[in-house]
């Protein structure tokens, strides 16, 4: 690509691309597209963003386009690499200027630089590295910023490579550099603080910048840079807590705060000497009068985690036998247990709880103005690392948890002095009582020996739930939150009907925040070891009901998700209890599925309520096919958006309705084109969707395999190919359920998959667990198709170029020496009656295997006959009878529509409707009658003696 001529025909076409007319706009970007591997397409687009008299955007889309061909072509092994030729003029040219004058367009100049760095520097580009060095030196402040801006960038991707080779030569490169990098940081530091005294904001802003810059490269550095950083005098210096500029300069505080935390996680020996002075920072800052007035709340997070993380730092924890503990870990355990001092906990405890726990100002307001917002900011995830609520709690339980012997004693004390009622006008004591009612329940377990929660609950808890006065609504959302945290931990089952009652009340209270931490606390209880489904029956229908209208009520797509998963807990639970209530809630789901269309996460929540409501109602789901069917269909679409968050849910709703359909319809039977796609995933879905191909076979094995078998016999063998020796077993094992379910039709349908297991057994498959299954789909033929095992052992025959008798033989031989890899009892049963079918028989090559048809039957007769000790006589253990119906207790699941056609199965099955005893019997009597008697003792005397004289036994009485 010539470069003159190239750049005004380049600069007319990235035009045409910024422009909003799509007529315009698509043929651009296919002709950019086109040029993407055109040889000198990356130099014009060079050309083109650094000269700052064109037009932005054009700039803006060049720089990106350039971006985009790093990602793509410059590594040489790349199709359509960059030559290094044009490479090496691109990075001479990258590095030419600094002094774009647009931020935006700079900051993408910077990390295009950088992509490239991680794939060339130092080797193929050894100049970068000195030439920021000189350009952050430069005076002009332009071009000062954009070196220092690309400086930060490269520092960052080279300290992200994690490959050995790489990893030394970052260490090389910071030790080089570590010197410079510090007094840039201390330069810009002090040009700052000059700054802020001079009034000239701008001047300001502008060091500012430098300065957060310089200490962002040092944090690389700093953490990334040194394999021992506590032996390099320089970096401890550096780390150091007693910075100059720490109580005026948040943002560089809290990077360096960053820095510590960062360097702990990474370096936790090497922080020891640390740990003294970042102790006494912080607590003196976040829990004495020295912080007040100049804290922050990002700091005061910061210096909670740094304590939090010294607490709970396992380097920092001697093992029980202190000799085994390294000297470091002791080390440390002393200077935190010399830090940590009764009073020093003390005050801790108490600033967390009478201070940092009170409710704020613009907390109270936000539950006012916004109550759906308020319960999703106090229930936020990983929200302790940055919000300050969370993380004073997480603080506390730490602890708590740590020093439990020393703060119970102090807890206690403050629970005391709040015992009785609370004046509903005294605002800052009812905040109080519920920062300590906070801190029990955030303690519930520590303080499992120290607190009588049965009797607090009947004398002081549940008469504060009655209070009903609107500014008492706190201490009620409190206490229901609290009985939530003690409910596994200590509550006496007798107690739980006056919870209920008392969560029937509440869930009908004035107050929007109340009702959704008694849903809260409602999924805890039912959720517990401890629940027990006759207790709370009284109480379903109401509350049921009220959780619905509380679902109907709330508005954000968090409160309903939350809300769904209780009412999800209750159906779970009570299971086919909850089919009277749930017809509300039952015609509500398809107006709230679609109402959330833009909400995945909701989507998802309604998917998983609808699993259990399937569970819940069994067989009458059926009523709610005209929703749910369309729902499974798009959650488990591959090609529709949606299924990147839908599809696990999808997939395990699919296989509970399989489960619980009474039949097949055809609007079920069409959901399952969905399928091929979802096995050409190979995902970690595909168990389940091998459960639900099984649930189709057992559903309606005639329909389901004549519309669908070829298709998935096809992706079945592609699988094969390429699967783990896991997904192998499984797929072999839906082929044995249907050869097992379906005889007749199985053999056929599957027919290409059955040569692969032929071979498989033929030549001795040396995974024990992919042969037993494949001596389980052979039994199956042999036993239940025998015409069909015929014309495969003729197609085999041809295929391996062996007479039939003969490959006949070596399978049978195969089968006896490999009879050990078969584990279940059923399946080594199905190999003792399958091989017997091949008698009676006058062929010598059975009659030559005779012997091992004899010691597997044998074995067989070992796993399943049981001797009734009353009669001395042996029976069948694996026979079943319509006759059986098996018990169901209350703490068991009832039977599934599913499990019940596994049971009707079985009374057809020959491995649980034939005798192995009699089966024995009958085909060694046809033999007999075939070779006479005097043939058949020959036959018999090739029996080792020992296994005559067991079969002898097991056949007394016939």
């Amino acid at each position: 690509m010539d470069l003159n001529s190239a750049s005004t025909v380049v600069l007319q076409v990235l035009t045409q691309a910024t422009s909003q007319d799509t007529a315009i706009l698509k043929p651009a970007e296919e002709q950019l597209k086109q040029w993407e591997t055109q040889p000198g397409f990356y130099s014009v687009l060079l050309n083109i963003f650094t000269n700052h008299s064109l037009d932005i955007n054009v700039r803006w889309l060049a720089v990106l386009y350039f971006k985009h061909g790093i990602d793509r072509y410059w590594r040489r092994v790349a199709p359509h690499a960059l030559s290094e030729e044009e490479k090496s003029t691109l990075r001479a040219g990258l590095i030419t200027n600094f002094n774009e004058p647009i931020n935006q367009i700079a900051t993408q100049i910077a990390v295009l630089i950088a992509k490239v760095a991680r794939l060339d520097c130092p080797r193929q580009w050894p100049e970068l590295i000195p030439t920021l060095i000189e350009s952050v030196k430069v005076q002009d402040d332009l071009r000062q910023h954009r070196a220092l801006l690309t400086f930060y960038h490269v520092t960052k991707t080279l300290a992200s490579k994690r490959l050995a080779a790489d990893r030394k030569l970052f260490y090389d490169l910071a030790s080089g550099i570590y010197t410079f990098a510090c007094s840039l940081w201390n330069h810009h530091t002090d040009t700052f603080l000059q700054q802020v005294s001079s009034g000239n904001e701008v001047a300001v802003l502008s060091s500012l910048e430098r300065t957060l810059l310089s200490l962002k490269v040092l944090r690389k550095l700093t953490v990334n840079g040194f394999v021992e950083p506590h032996k390099n005098m320089e970096v401890m210096r550096n780390i150091g807590v007693d910075n100059v500029c720490r109580d005026r300069l948040e943002k560089t505080i809290i990077l360096f705060t960053k820095v510590l935390l960062d360097f702990l996680d990474q370096h936790p020996f090497s922080f020891i000497p640390l740990i003294q002075r970042s102790l006494e920072f912080s607590v003196s800052y976040v829990f004495t009068e020295v912080g007040e007035g100049i804290t922050f709340e990002r700091f005061i997070v910061q210096c909670m985690n740094l304590i939090k993380m010294i607490v709970k730092n396992y380097a920092y924890k001697p093992s029980k036998n202190f000799e085994d503990s390294s000297p470091e870990t002791l080390e440390a355990h002393k200077i935190k247990m010399a830090f940590f001092t009764y009073p020093t906990l003390t005050e801790i405890c108490r600033r967390l709880v009478s201070h940092y726990f009170l409710l704020t100002e613009e907390e109270l307001t936000m539950w006012e103005e916004d109550p759906e917002g308020f319960t999703v900011e106090e229930t936020g995830g990983d929200s302790w690392k940055y919000s300050l609520r969370p993380c004073t709690e997480v603080l506390f339980i730490d602890i708590f948890h740590e020093y439990n012997q020393t703060l119970t004693p102090v807890l206690l004390e403050m629970m005391q002095t709040l015992q009785g009622p609370t004046n509903v006008e005294d605002m800052n004591a009812l905040l109080i009582k519920d920062a300590v009612y906070n801190a029990v329940g955030l303690a519930a377990y520590e303080l499992f020996d120290s607190v009588d929660f049965d009797q607090w609950f009947k004398n002081q808890l549940l008469p504060e739930l009655q209070v009903i006065h609107n500014r008492y609504k706190p201490l009620r959302r409190r206490v229901i939150w609290l009985i939530g945290q003690w409910i596994s931990v200590k509550f006496k089952s007798d107690l739980r009907p006056m919870l209920y009652e008392a969560i029937c009340n509440l869930l009908q209270d004035q107050d929007l925040v109340v009702r959704i931490e008694t849903a809260t606390t409602l999924k805890l209880t039912v959720d517990d070891f401890e629940f027990r489904t006759d207790q709370f029956l009284p109480y379903l229908e109401t509350m049921f009901t009220l959780l619905f209208q509380l679902l109907q009520q709330v508005t954000e797509c968090d409160t309903k998700m939350h809300v769904l998963h209780v009412l999800s807990c209750v159906i779970e639970r009570v299971n086919m209890q909850i089919r009277p209530y749930v017809g509300c809630l039952v015609q509500y789901l398809p107006l709230l599925w679609k109402q959330s269309e833009e909400h995945n996460m909701l989507r998802c929540a309604i998917l998983t309520t609808l699993i259990h409501l399937v569970q819940g109602l069994g067989a009458d789901s059926k009523n709610l096919y005209p929703f749910l069917l369309p729902v499974i269909q798009l959650s488990t679409d591959v090609s529709q958006p949606p299924h990147v968050y839908l599809l696990e849910d999808g997939l395990e709703l699919w296989l509970v309705t399989l489960e619980n359909s009474p039949c097949i319809t055809p609007e079920l039977l069409r959901v399952f084109q969905n399928m091929s796609p979802l096995l050409e995933l190979s995902s970690e879905n595909l168990r389940t969707c091998f459960k639900i191909i099984n649930g189709y076979i057992f559903l309606s094995s005639t329909e389901f395999l004549q519309t669908y078998a070829a298709g998935l016999c096809q992706s079945f063998c592609e699988l094969l190919k390429e699967i783990t020796t896991e997904g192998q077993v499984q797929v072999l094992e839906v082929v044995e359920n249907a050869l097992k379910v379906n005889p007749v039709l199985g053999p056929q349908m599957f027919q290409p998959i059955l040569p692969y297991v032929f071979k498989g057994i033929i030549e001795g498959e040396r995974y024990p667990v992919v042969m037993s299954t494949y001596l389980g789909v052979m039994g199956r033929v042999l036993l239940q198709n025998a015409s069909f095992f015929s014309s495969l052992l003729n197609e085999m025959a041809h295929k391996f170029n062996q007479e039939m008798d003969q490959l006949l033989g070596n399978m049978i031989e195969m089968w006896v020496d490999r009879m050990d890899n078969i584990t279940q009892p059923e399946r080594r049963k199905l190999s003792a009656l399958a091989l017997l079918s091949l008698l009676p028989s006058e062929n010598s090559v059975i009659q030559d295997k005779f012997c091992g048809i004899i010691n597997i039957s044998v074995e067989g007769l070992h796993d399943v006959m049981t001797e009734d000790p009353e009669t001395g006589t042996y029976k069948d253990c694996m026979l079943m009878s319509h006759l059986e119906e098996p018990k169901v207790t209350e703490d068991e699941e009832p039977p599934t529509e599913q499990d019940k056609r596994k049971k009707m199965l079985a009374l057809k099955d020959p491995v649980h409707t034939v005798s192995l005893q009699q089966f024995i019997y009958e085909k060694l009597k046809a033999q007999q009658e075939v070779l006479g008697e005097q043939g058949f003792q020959s036959l018999m005397e090739t029996v080792d003696t020992e296994i005559v004289t067991q079969l002898q036994e097991f056949l007394q009485g016939f």
